[in-house]
């Protein structure tokens, strides 16, 4: 997740189901209460929800980012499918997307996404999450620190931290500003999700950050803008053509 109004919730990788105690929430009260989707006004639009799903279609198919790790995962076990696994709907507040634990899928906040570069985003940030869930055994409601590895790594690699975000944002110029950016983007996810304290949210950040930060997977860099997407998606498909003769 990132800080508003980029907000998005963690949660189990794309097609499979995770056993978790209950805990608060508060990106999707009313999806955690209902078990369902939540219609609101804009949904009874059907042009609303047709623009969120060309937006997705497009980034599914063209977003350098996002055919990496929906290759990733696929190469780990945990494939997913446009239909099953993405879910365009209304959202409180200004939340862009999140993952919804109870039916696995990434919510698109179609009231929210502004627009293309938006949805990339966005997709790019949960489909991480998704990633890093499907590789290891990710503790999301009862370990911060797993929940904080995982936002770190998210805000590094999926562009929320690109030169033209944080020039939109007015923040730049500054020493070692990326990772700055990563630090404060991490925590603030964390904050948006869980019911903790500023400073334990920091503490779980900085625990982590360095370790995390490093890890650079399934992208093998950080891949600052699409250009260098491209470079990390043709060199994963190098790498498993690779392994795949051994």
């Amino acid at each position: 997740m990132a800080g508003a109004p980029d907000q998005r919730q963690p949660g189990p990788a794309a097609g499979e189901q995770l056993q978790q105690p209950q805990v608060s929430c508060q990106v999707f009260p009313e999806r955690l209460a209902q078990g369902n989707p939540q219609q609101g006004f804009f949904s009874s639009f059907i042009t609303h929800n047709q623009k969120c799903q060309q937006m997705l279609l497009k980034t599914v198919e063209t977003n350098p980012y996002v055919k990496l790790l929906l290759d990733a995962m696929k190469h780990s076990g945990c494939a997913v499918n446009k239909e099953r696994h993405f879910s365009c709907e209304d959202c409180n507040g200004n939340v862009s997307g999140g993952f919804d634990a109870s039916t696995s899928q990434i919510v698109l906040c179609q009231n929210n996404i502004r627009n293309q570069a938006h949805m990339s985003r966005v997709v790019t940030h949960e489909l991480i999450h998704a990633f890093d869930h499907c590789r290891a055994h990710v503790h999301w409601f009862t370990n911060v620190r797993h929940l904080a590895c995982s936002e770190v790594r998210a805000a590094n690699l999926s562009g929320d931290c690109s030169l033209v975000n944080e020039i939109f944002r007015l923040r730049f110029g500054l020493k070692q500003h990326h990772q700055t950016c990563v630090r404060d983007r991490a925590i603030l996810s964390i904050l948006a999700v869980r019911n903790i304290s500023k400073e334990v949210a920091e503490k779980a950040v900085d625990e982590v950050f360095e370790s995390c930060f490093n890890d650079h997977e399934p992208f093998g860099r950080i891949p600052h803008n699409e250009k260098y997407a491209r470079y990390a998606h043709r060199d994963f498909q190098n790498r498993d053509r690779y392994y795949s003769n051994i």
